[in-house]
């Protein structure tokens, strides 16, 4: 097959490349016998020969792995019987979808090195709770994605992985620690992807990386290892994937102590073959109380280009009907609170650390070392105060957005930064600076987005955060994909004319 009958095979009649399109229209194609399995894999493998070189977003890429499971979908959407569930009256599937994991959710059989190279490679012995959720309805796993050192960093940068690249700029940083995750998204490998967050790991990538996020309330999806504030969260291109996603996701598993109780949410109601029209949007804006919170109270200054998109983004809620509020700066974390876990977050990790054999400990990324090592000088006391802040957020951000239906905030103050740093400053001891905006919603446990909202003078995107209040996980993702439709086109994704 020569290079233009190759190119042909990987779009359709709409001229959209295979690897670009949704989950939604892939698993209708796949129903009407449109499309199959394997030619979806097969474009979404030549978009990452094509942009993985410069990217490097990929860990445990197994082209052959992938096939195999594709020919393996194929026959049971031929045999009419995929791979499926029944989710409130309705079949849910995800046989044939590409999907990529975060490489901290443990698969079979596949090493977890956590983004340093001071780990042991040893086999994981089972998948985790969302791997195990997504591969049980058939999807296509192509990869799983790079981190930094332990999912420290927001940042692309790692003593194990190659430099992750953002696909916007090959010279900034996708942010993290979800990097891969995110660049793999904005890429179009395919359109599913899984990060993690526990301070803003899905929420800052998909920001500077143009995609959209949710952040669930913690335990929404169940998690291996789960511990404060740590969740499990889609990163797709638009709003219907991560709630098709979230509906495979959010389903029991006892191996989570913390998490929630099953209910029965109808994920799938934004899943509609039609996509959502301005009336319906605008309906669902009309009379909400929306707080907006532009000075966090502490941290980085917001740039004046992207207060001016969340502002813009708040008039456009207003302009629909619903009743904007400006919260006070601090109203969710004090820089008190900050510094109080910033420490015992340091004391955490200095004691894993030096836990290692000396060989070991001088792989982790200096960054981190630098980082961690005040942790030996933290007594008790600064110990036990520094965890007790988990409680002190948790408390003060969901009093301040009780009066609230939602907030609205910057996702980050500040636009990508320089490819190689290990944050916006690039300095370990004001590691936190660019997290004051979503650091608090996980230490209480509320639900939040991250979806586009506009682009810099230089064309780097800009992520727009709707918080809801805890456990409201399907009413963010109904307003997020009310602003979708409202907000207007949106720039042509960077790839495959990676620069």
């Amino acid at each position: 097959m020569n290079a233009q009958s190759n190119e042909q095979s990987r779009e359709t009649n709409d001229g959209l490349d295979l690897a670009d399109y949704s989950a939604v229209a892939l698993i209708a194609a796949y129903r009407a016998g449109r499309l199959e399995p394997v030619r979806v894999t097969e474009a979404v493998l030549a978009r990452i020969a094509r942009c993985e070189p410069q990217l490097q977003a990929l860990y445990a890429f197994d082209a052959e792995a992938a096939r195999a499971q594709a020919r393996a979908s194929a026959a049971r959407w031929q045999a009419g019987a995929p791979l499926s569930i029944r989710l409130g009256g309705q079949d849910l599937t995800l046989d044939g979808v590409p999907l990529t994991l975060k490489e901290n959710i443990a698969t079979a059989g596949t090493p977890m090195p956590l983004g340093t190279a001071a780990s042991e490679l040893t086999l994981a012995s089972e998948d985790a709770p969302p791997a195990a959720r997504l591969k049980e309805l058939g999807a296509v796993l192509l990869a799983k994605t790079t981190m930094p050192d332990y999912g420290m960093l927001s940042s692309g940068l790692s003593s194990f992985h190659p430099l992750t690249r953002n696909p916007w700029d090959l010279s900034k940083n996708p942010g993290g620690s979800s990097s891969g995750a995110a660049a793999a998204a904005a890429a179009g490998y395919g359109p599913l992807h899984l990060g993690t967050d526990i301070g803003g790991s899905v929420r800052l990538p998909a920001a500077w990386c143009g995609v959209f996020t949710l952040k669930p309330s913690l335990g929404r999806v169940p998690i291996k290892p789960p511990y404060a504030g740590r969740v499990a969260g889609p990163m797709t291109r638009t709003v219907a994937d991560a709630a098709l996603m979230m509906a495979a996701l959010a389903r029991p598993d006892w191996r989570d102590g913390m998490s929630l109780p099953h209910q029965q949410i109808d994920w799938l109601s934004l899943c509609g073959a039609r996509p959502l029209d301005a009336a319906s949007a605008a309906e669902r804006l009309q009379g909400l109380r929306i707080g907006l919170l532009m000075d966090a109270g502490w941290g980085l200054r917001v740039e004046p280009e992207i207060a001016a998109a969340v502002e813009a983004a708040a008039a456009l809620f207003a302009a629909h009907g619903a009743q904007i509020e400006r919260l006070a700066p601090g109203s969710l974390c004090t820089r008190a609170m900050m510094d109080g876990l910033d420490a015992f977050w340091r004391m955490r990790s200095w004691l894993d650390i030096s836990a290692l054999p000396a060989e070991r400990r001088e792989r982790v990324l200096p960054y981190i070392r630098a980082w961690v090592d005040r942790g030996e000088r933290l007594s008790a006391a600064e110990l036990f105060h520094g965890y007790s802040q988990i409680a002190a957020i948790r408390d003060r951000c969901i009093a301040a957005c009780q009066p609230y239906d939602y907030v609205l905030s910057p996702v980050s103050p500040v636009s990508a930064f320089p490819a190689a740093w290990a944050s916006p400053i690039n300095d370990p001891e004001r590691p936190f600076e660019h997290i004051a905006f979503t650091l608090p919603y996980n230490m209480s446990e509320q639900p939040a987005a991250s979806i586009n909202c506009g682009y810099t003078a230089a064309g780097f995107p800009i992520g727009l955060q709707i918080a809801g209040r805890r456990h409201d996980d399907l009413g963010v993702l109904r307003v997020a994909q009310a602003y979708e439709t409202l907000r207007g086109p949106q720039r042509a994704w960077p790839a495959p004319g990676l620069r």
